[in-house]
């Protein structure tokens, strides 16, 4: 019986699937095959690489370890070693040309702190030496001072008191002028004796600061003027003053700072009473001090030769004293840290300005004190460094 066409066709079909799917799966199974390759290629790439990367990195890592960072920590080693004070280590030059350039400029370094230590070294021994001569030399003008305070005195005295009595005992014998004569040898062997007082108290400024204290300067004033009450009195003077801080200082040297001052205010004073005024300003770091007062004034182009020890503006016969007493003025604000001057500018009269420190913060900070007003004359051992134009000009500013 013959086929039915249908399955004869449906038979040619499914050949030809049979026959595509074959093909398709040769296809496929090259495809795997070349997909399998491509892989196995690029893992073996991949790991060629990888070793290649790794094999960079350790050339690279071993060429800065060689050429740079071993040379550097040579150098650092070499530098340090140097800096804990090994000044015979030579720094040795090595590795690629800017690490030796490197190594070169420390050694040069190194070279020239040696020559700079040997200038030190030289330098104190002879500041050692210096230090050594003033020693000797402080002690013998120790010495020097304690004669001049005892042993120089005592003939100044004896001569003094054998003038007074030959006064007393022939002076009905002698004419005028050699009562006169008398006088002259007294009063020289007087002012001897407070010029020696003067200069020992000069030269005891400024030895050491373990006296320094915080003290109210109200109450150095208060001492100060106490001290000058007689003289105060009897010119019918006033001393005032703002309320004046707490400084540190030497209480012995700043009252008598403050003695001379007003002592000399009241000294070279005018035909008015003298009026005599502390004041204060306050800085960042300083106290800004002033005593002014209405005086006969100092003329500006004395601003600091009045501050020169013995440099008088007027004549013993004018004014007495020695000559000393702003330049004691002077060295007592040195050696508290401040600095003193004449304000040219304050007029009339005469207006000192000085600073002092202020107190560190660690330094207890006790209330100030109110300031004292009351008024003094000046002690033996201040003011006498400003008189010579007042010699010159009998109305003009002076002062000592």
């Amino acid at each position: 019986m013959p086929l039915a066409p249908g399955k004869v066709l449906f038979d040619a079909v499914r050949g030809s699937a049979n026959a595509l799917n074959a093909v398709l799966l040769d296809h496929a199974s090259e495809a795997s095959s070349d997909v399998r390759s491509a892989l196995n290629f690029l893992v073996i790439a991949l790991s060629i690489g990888a070793a290649a990367m790794v094999a960079l990195f350790a050339a690279i890592y071993w060429a800065l370890r060689v050429w740079v960072t071993r040379p550097i920590e040579q150098v650092g080693g070499d530098a340090r070693t140097v800096a804990t004070g090994s000044l015979d280590h030579v720094v040795e030059p090595t590795g690629p040309p800017e690490i030796v350039t490197l190594a070169a400029a420390v050694e040069l370094m190194r070279q020239q702190l040696i020559g700079e230590l040997g200038v030190a070294r030289a330098a104190r021994g002879e500041v050692e030496a210096q230090a050594e001569v003033l020693r000797r030399s402080n002690r013998d003008l120790e010495q020097f001072a304690y004669v001049a305070s005892h042993d120089l005195q005592e003939p100044l005295r004896k001569v003094a008191s054998f003038c007074q009595l030959l006064e007393r005992r022939y002076g009905d014998k002698l004419d005028d002028r050699g009562v006169q004569y008398i006088a002259f040898a007294v009063d020289g062997a007087k002012r001897m004796q407070q010029l020696i007082n003067d200069l020992l108290a000069f030269s005891r400024v400024g030895r050491t600061t373990e006296s320094f204290v915080d003290i109210p300067l109200g109450e150095l004033l208060t001492r100060a003027t106490t001290t000058l009450s007689l003289t105060i009195e009897s010119l019918d003077a006033e001393v005032s003053a703002d309320e004046l801080p707490i400084v540190r200082g030497d209480p012995m040297l700043l009252t008598q700072l403050l003695t001379n001052l007003i002592g000399n205010a009241l000294k070279f004073h005018g035909e008015d009473p003298p009026r005599v005024h502390i004041g204060v300003v306050e800085h960042a770091d300083t106290f800004e001090f002033s005593c002014a007062d209405n005086g006969i004034g100092i003329e500006t182009e004395y601003a600091e030769k009045i501050f020169v020890i013995f440099q008088r503006l007027h004549s013993r016969e004018v004014f007495a004293g020695t000559g000393i007493g702003l330049a004691l003025c002077r060295k007592i604000i040195e050696f508290h840290g401040g600095l003193i001057w004449l304000d040219t500018e304050a007029r009339p009269g005469t207006t000192f300005r000085f600073t002092l420190p202020r107190r560190t913060a660690a330094a207890p900070a006790p209330a100030p004190a109110s300031p004292a007003v009351s008024v003094g004359p000046v002690s033996a051992g201040a003011v006498d460094l400003v008189r010579a134009a007042k010699a010159a000009r009998p109305s003009g500013e002076q002062r000592e």
